[in-house]
């Protein structure tokens, strides 16, 4: 028992961010995985666990469409199709393509909230609405939930849905403010009357907003998402006790004034660490997030990381502020 404590101390030290790879000894049997999780370029993530008991992932890949995978344990995924067709898929900007899917479970319908835009068309783009009864789909489009012109914020795109006291909100926005508003009961509309309200400054996009002891926090990325390995993207996190905030650091500044806490940095294998998903947990309570990244090793794309979200004085962290390289994977019965 000693003997095993041990080297699992002695693994645990080797996993840094400074170190060129985690080191697993091999006398020792330890369930592990590796980063990237899918070796291929999967960005934008979002999950939620299913009715079935399965974890379901969406990202944004091509960006005519939206891949959907299946996994068990969040780890070995297995590719099921895309959300839509190309019958199926939203038109409601010309040319547009498909960003920054959000999954989502109203109402006993599966919603994915998706942003569609051409590079650069920030009055142009906006976010649109699509419902399926199964997480794998078909999904069929609703359209346009509001275009960034006619809401009044430039570059209207990542959409984030949060729920709390039956009411439904969203929660959007890149680089020219974070903002939110209520939408209707079904959460296919933007509810009549409803005012947004500006959360967080300019320095953020790829909003998730998550609950827990009591406060709620404002996951983002910061910096440049695609530019291959000189690609700045940081994922940062605020805190406040109101969803609508003040969303503030450790010390007390507010992300209006764009402050905030690292959450994952770059390492030396890989760069431009952003866009997480939500968080989810595994049968011990602990808690995971995925978001993409460039691979040093292969350039080619951004693709799909998993860490695990520790909490500390109800902050949270990734051991390090960094992408693990290996590590123990999450536990699920069997």
């Amino acid at each position: 028992m000693k003997r095993s404590l041990g080297i699992i101390l002695l693994t645990l030290f080797f996993i840094s961010c400074k170190g060129s790879e985690a080191i697993i000894p091999e006398t020792e049997s330890v369930s592990t995985y590796k980063n990237p999780i899918i070796p291929r370029s999967l960005p934008d993530p979002t999950v939620m666990k299913a009715s079935d008991g399965n974890f379901y992932l969406y990202a944004t890949e091509d960006i005519r469409n939206v891949p959907i995978f299946r996994s068990s344990d969040l780890v070995n995924w297995n590719f099921l199709g895309t959300a839509f067709t190309d019958q199926t898929r939203p038109t409601f900007v010309s040319g547009g393509g498909i960003w920054a899917p959000d999954i989502n479970y109203i109402n006993g319908k599966y919603v994915l909230y998706y942003a569609m835009s051409v590079w650069g068309g920030e009055w142009s783009c906006g976010i649109g609405v699509a419902t399926a009864d199964h997480p794998e789909g078909p999904f069929t489009d609703h359209g346009k939930l509001f275009i960034s012109d006619e809401i009044g914020v430039q570059n209207s795109i990542d959409p984030c849905y949060f729920e709390e006291n039956g009411k439904k909100y969203l929660f959007w926005g890149s680089f020219r403010g974070i903002y939110g508003i209520e939408l209707s009961d079904d959460g296919l509309s933007v509810k009549p009357g409803a005012q947004k309200v500006q959360m967080a400054g300019t320095a953020y996009e790829g909003t998730y907003i998550h609950k827990r002891n009591g406060y709620y926090y404002l996951f983002a990325s910061i910096g440049s998402c695609c530019e291959g390995l000189n690609s700045t993207y940081t994922t940062v996190v605020g805190r406040s006790d109101n969803l609508f905030g003040p969303y503030l650091d450790k010390s007390g500044q507010s992300m209006m004034e764009n402050h905030h806490e690292i959450l994952i940095q770059k390492k030396s294998k890989f760069v431009g660490t952003g866009h997480n998903s939500e968080i989810v947990s595994d049968d011990k309570g602990q808690d995971w997030i995925f978001y993409h990244a460039v691979w040093v090793d292969h350039p080619q794309g951004r693709v799909l990381m998993l860490d695990k979200v520790e909490w500390m004085n109800d902050w949270p962290y990734v051991t390090g502020n960094c992408p693990s390289l290996e590590a123990e994977k999450p536990y699920f019965k069997k």
